[in-house]
């Protein structure tokens, strides 16, 4: 059987390889790709899109081989580019389409216009399957929960280049158009949460739904959270670039923790969201930025933050097992793979009960979610977690349990294998992984 996997960027181990920049929103792909490509009676594909890149580059690494497509940025003004599949990404796609002739076309990324055009091109809807990730038609209705309008009419230089906040979510909408017309174009998604689900039936009620649950990257299941070698009083956080993952309910919620705990920490994982050090970071700062900025001097807040910049699979490993507590505090979210990563480790969870991610946790016993915009809870769940050792450590083995069933790489394997066989072979035989 051949596969093809039409994904938004190339991973990390094809990045080395052509010693291009790769992005760690791709990351969790690998967890498929090891078991995968041991399999001798499947031929995995994978094709991307490269901006600056006007050939086909094409490698072969350990079984699988990768071929890139180009895409061109559109800049309007002073508009940030937008990423448009062009005549030269057009023709490359039907070259390396025609070239694998796949069984299987399995499409990661709903959202971007380079996948509703390699559906279109190889025009086989029935044996065409979309992984549904997030949903941006629907996570642009969330975009600004919680905010109030002071922020969404907070001005930025940035916003001259990406635009304000209702900006921001226009840009959602619009990227969902591509979504919600792939969607309808093709029969199959595969999902694994009642939210996706019935996002997904909403938009296409005669698509077939496959369920397949995902396996993550391959450290995160090495490793176990230990009570007495975490950092007392730290907070970690994943992600908090954008409105949807909650950091100013966050900044609530540890305006009250820090009356009674004054050196908590919060750890933030990626690029710092509020510097203003220098001409270059001032200019650069977006009107999320400034507004999160404002909430934090308001409530004195500034050296109980922390930004660690960008984290790579093991510092990403180190600073789960560091923290006291990990939390989620998303407006939206389908099955947060953050929170699935923190469980297979063992760090203590708390996360907002938003989107799929009862599919992934159970609240008392895996850790504590709740109402996303109730940021007192969100204090009082943490407080709970900080006072009692014992359940701490009880939250930490039952995730741990729970991940590694639900991110079992064999299941999931054979799972996703069931799924390329009922699409191009539904009469026949399962595959099987032994």
């Amino acid at each position: 059987m051949k596969v093809l996997w039409v994904i938004n960027g190339p991973i990390s181990e094809i990045g080395k390889k052509l010693n291009i920049m790769t992005k760690d929103s791709t990351g969790w792909l690998t967890g498929y790709l090891s078991e995968l490509r041991m399999l001798k009676d499947i031929e995995l594909y994978i094709t991307f899109p490269l901006t600056n890149q006007k050939e086909i580059l094409t490698e072969r690494v350990d079984n699988v081989t990768y071929f890139s497509f180009h895409q061109k940025a559109i800049v309007k003004s002073l508009k940030i580019p937008s990423y448009r599949v062009g005549d030269i990404g057009k023709q490359q796609l039907k070259q390396i389409i025609e070239k694998v002739n796949p069984d299987v076309m399995h499409i990661f990324g709903s959202e971007f216009e380079h996948s509703l055009v390699a559906a279109k091109i190889y025009n086989k809807p029935s044996s065409t399957v979309v992984h549904i990730q997030g949903l941006v038609s629907v996570i642009a209705e969330h975009y600004l929960a919680g905010l109030p309008p002071k922020a969404l009419n907070k001005f930025a230089f940035s916003s001259l280049l990406r635009g304000n906040l209702k900006a921001q979510k226009e840009k959602f909408r619009k990227r969902g158009k591509y979504e919600v017309e792939l969607i309808r174009f093709v029969n199959h998604v595969n999902g694994r949460t009642d939210w996706d689900r019935a996002c997904v039936e909403r938009i296409n009620p005669q698509i077939k739904y496959h369920f397949c649950n995902e396996s993550l990257r391959n450290s995160f299941y090495d490793y176990h959270w230990n009570r007495n070698m975490c950092e007392e009083k730290v907070i970690f956080m994943s992600q908090a670039t954008y409105p949807i993952k909650g950091l100013h309910f966050v900044i609530e919620a540890l305006n009250d923790l820090k009356q009674k705990y004054p050196n908590i920490k919060l750890r933030i994982a990626g690029n710092n969201l509020i510097n203003v050090s220098g001409l270059y970071n001032k200019l650069r700062i977006s009107s999320y930025g400034l507004y999160i900025r404002s909430l934090i001097k308001k409530y004195d807040l500034m050296n109980n933050i922390e930004f660690t910049g960008f984290l790579s699979e093991s510092e990403m490993v180190k600073n789960l097992l560091k923290a006291n507590v990990f939390i989620s505090a998303s407006v939206i979210e389908n099955s947060p793979n953050s929170v699935g990563e923190a469980m297979l480790i063992g760090t203590p969870v708390v996360t907002s009960d938003v989107g799929g991610v009862k599919n992934i946790f159970e609240h008392g016993v895996d850790g504590f979610s709740y109402q996303h915009d109730a940021p007192y809870m969100l204090a009082y769940y943490i407080r709970k977690i900080f006072e009692n050792d014992d359940l701490a450590v009880e939250f930490s083995e039952n995730a741990k349990i729970h991940a590694l069933k639900t991110h079992n790489k064999k299941t999931n394997m054979k799972t996703l294998l069931k799924m390329y066989n009922d699409i191009v072979n539904p009469n026949k035989e399962n595959y099987d992984v032994e």
